[in-house]
């Protein structure tokens, strides 16, 4: 499979806020399809569950998982957008699961946008088997 959007974007060129901006809506799709593959529940219920997949909390636990296991180019990637600094701040997460949860999602922005979707799905499929991702 490609990106759904497929043509060149050299991610290399993109600030880590950027890389972020792509990769939250990333990760949110991953666990909407995998919620939604679970069970045919209420969409009110399927919100809820995925709110709390998604806050920043329980991101900055999944971007801890994988940390391990990442290249020293992912790792290069998650540093940038973890000590990125933006204007916005959580209404309810720590300032530090902040900066992970941005770290997460610019490495997710980042693998998506170079097309290495395998290794993102690897990298989900790391969290979910870890129980930082639950339903």
């Amino acid at each position: 499979m490609n990106r759904l959007f497929d043509k060149p974007c050299d991610a290399d060129a993109l600030s880590p806020l950027n890389l972020a901006f792509v990769g939250d809506t990333v990760f949110d799709l991953l666990v909407r399809e995998r919620l939604l593959c679970q069970a045919n529940r209420p969409v009110n219920a399927q919100h809820a569950l995925a709110a709390r997949q998604v806050k920043a909390a329980a991101q900055a636990a999944a971007a801890k998982t994988i940390l391990p296991v990442l290249t020293e180019r992912e790792e290069a990637v998650f540093r940038r957008g973890r000590n990125a600094h933006s204007r916005h701040r959580a209404k309810n997460a720590s300032e530090g699961d902040y900066h992970y949860a941005t770290g997460l999602e610019a490495l997710f922005g980042d693998l998506y946008l170079r097309g290495e979707l395998e290794r993102l799905r690897a990298l989900f499929e790391l969290i979910i088997a870890s129980g930082e991702e639950t339903t």
